[in-house]
Order: C-alpha cells, then structure tokens, then sequence
C-alpha cells in the first residue's frame, strides 16, 4: 500500500506541482487548501505518514497546526514547512514549534521528494516509547524529563532503546554509532555509558535502564 502524505497548501499552482512528483515516486496525497479542512482529517483513521505544510492559509498560521499536532495523539507525525518566508528567524521558529524540516519557496520538486524520503527513514528508525522514554527526533525524555544528550549519548540510547533486553557488545555499539572506521576503542563505549547513565539518574533517581554485562556488552532493561 502506498505512504499517505497529507498535503496542506492552498496555492493551486505549488499543490499540483507537489501532488504531481509525489505521486510520481509511488506515494498516496491527500491534498487540502484550508486549515480546518486539514484538522478535521487529522482527526480521522487512517492518519497519514507525513505531513507537508504552508504556513500562511486562508483561515490561519500552519505553524499553529505544527505546535497542536506535538502536544496531542498525533505528536510523531513527520512535519515539512513550505513556505516563502526564508529568513533564519522564520526557519528557526518553524522548527522550535515542532516541524522537522523546513523548505524555502520556490523549491526544486526532486529535492522535496528527497526530503520526505529521508525524513520517513528517519521516523521509522525512530524507536516507540519504551520504559519510560520518548524519543522525538533529538528531543529526549525519560519519564517526561528532559534529557540533554550529546549526538554519541543520543546515539547509543536510541541503539539500545530499539532492542530493549538485547545485549549489544562493545564492537557492535562502537560500529552503529562511532562507524567501523572510527578510531575509537571498548573504553570509548564505556565512557559515554558512564556519562549517559549519569545523565538517566539525574533525571529519575531511583532507576537504573542500562545494565552492565560483565564481557558481554551492555542492554536496556525496561
């Protein structure tokens, strides 16, 4: 079955062009050109994989969806931005409100394309909530703190999180987040543990998710 992208852009012009490449590469559109027609969608099964959006509408700011969509049921969905604002404050403030991706008008249709592609790989990759966790993106939390994780911190958790109960070696760990070509050793798994862990119990006290198997390797216990 096809991946359904929902399209929010009330330019007929810029839909058909965006409708049409879509499309082209095997995907499902849905297309609408007002606010509140997109919201009465999102409300309804099934819910698409993606969501591409304008922000000026005829009846609203699309950034006011964004910011909805991260605090409710539907929190996960893939946001891109299209819009003619292409000025940092504009992009910065489309991603601080919750869209993963931001894309400047006018826009080559194959660079959209490429866009949504990876940012599907990406929330597929992406692992559920899982003891306690939430992963959204880069923003962590555990137990609904905050986690301030650097990129190799974010890295082993979102490896571990994503087999929970498995136990993953040193060497496998240093090559899914170092690469095989790194230059790093077993003792370079074991610091960043060290300072992830640290960073876990500061956030919730009384637990302890990463487990230490003695010449084995480390798990995450949910």
């Amino acid at each position: 079955m096809a991946r359904l992208i929902l399209l929010l852009e009330d330019d007929p012009a810029i839909a058909d062009t965006v409708v049409f490449a879509l499309r082209r590469e095997g995907f499902a559109v849905e297309h609408h050109a007002w606010l509140a027609e997109a919201r009465e969608r999102l409300r309804t099964a099934p819910p698409p994989e993606l969501l591409i959006l304008d922000i000026g509408l005829p009846d609203g700011h699309g950034l006011d969806l964004c910011r909805e969509l991260r605090s409710g049921p539907l929190s996960r969905l893939p946001v891109i931005v299209l819009s003619a604002r292409s000025d940092e404050m504009d992009r910065v403030l489309g991603l601080e409100l919750g869209a993963d991706d931001y894309l400047a008008k006018p826009f080559s249709p194959r660079e959209l394309v490429a866009r949504v592609r990876a940012l599907l790989r990406r929330a597929q990759a992406t692992p559920p909530a899982t003891a306690g966790f939430r992963v959204d993106g880069t923003r962590v939390s555990l137990d609904g703190v905050p986690l301030h994780l650097t990129k190799l911190e974010l890295g082993l958790l979102t490896y571990l999180l994503r087999a929970p109960q498995r136990i993953h070696s040193r060497d496998t760990l240093l090559d899914a987040v170092w690469g095989s070509s790194a230059e790093s050793t077993d003792r370079t798994v074991d610091t960043h543990i060290k300072t992830l862990r640290a960073k876990l119990r500061e956030a919730a006290p009384a637990r302890d998710p990463i487990k230490t198997h003695r010449g084995l390797g480390y798990s995450l216990e949910p």
